[in-house]
């Protein structure tokens, strides 16, 4: 099974009517009243989110703004043991690509549209980016790379971003892009190649894991 839609089965089971129905008042900017009066649980309502390419997988940062405000501490345990268990399944060139995304959204700031253009992403999408994203910079950037990677697929790589960097005549976030890859391949060199990950196994949540609703 998708272990992201096991993520989203388990989050709904724990969720309350008074929390869903709050999970209804902070999606109408994103979901139409007509389906947002169709939702009766969680599962239906992370169905349409799914459907509008608002959520998945490797975009789970609305989840955990939504259970943030719930302030389910205990449902955002279970998203990052997910995200730790999909890092370490993910191939070294995707891990070090993730970490690379990280560094330019950390660091690239208003510059991104001009590397967003050297990465041949397409002014139309650019403004559609910044139309869905109006006052979220760094989500702007990540979804600017990640219609790059879509896009390219094989060919969406470290150094191909590093290029774009460097026509961009932004050096210093090359530069961290390099050093912290470089950093990654020694430390995966001085563990043998190691890549066992610490994560909860999702399929324990619901049996060892915290009480629904428990504290911290």
């Amino acid at each position: 099974m998708d272990p992201f839609l096991v993520l989203l089965h388990s989050v709904s089971t724990g969720l309350s009517d008074d929390e869903l129905t709050e999970l209804k008042f902070l999606c109408r900017a994103r979901v139409g009243k007509r389906k947002l009066e169709s939702v009766r649980c969680g599962l239906d309502l992370f169905a349409v989110l799914l459907e509008q390419n608002e959520l998945d997988a490797e975009r789970p940062e609305l989840l955990r703004e939504l259970l943030a405000s719930l302030r389910r501490h205990d449902l955002l345990r279970r998203l990052d043991a997910f995200e730790a268990g999909a890092a370490g399944r993910a191939p070294p060139e995707e891990r070090d690509l993730r970490a690379a995304f990280d560094i330019v959204c950390d660091n690239v700031g208003r510059d991104w549209r001009r590397l967003a253009r050297h990465l041949h992403v397409t002014d139309t999408k650019i403004d559609a980016i910044e139309e869905k994203y109006p006052r979220n910079l760094t989500e702007q950037v990540r979804e600017s790379l990640r219609v790059w990677k879509s896009a390219e697929r094989e060919d969406a790589t470290v150094s191909h971003l590093v290029r774009a960097l460097r026509a961009c005549q932004l050096n210093l976030v090359a530069d961290l892009v390099l050093e912290d890859q470089q950093a990654r391949e020694n430390e995966t060199a001085g563990s043998g190649g190691g890549d066992k990950s610490p994560a909860e196994s999702l399929t324990s949540w619901d049996s060892n894991g915290p009480a629904l609703g428990g504290p911290w």
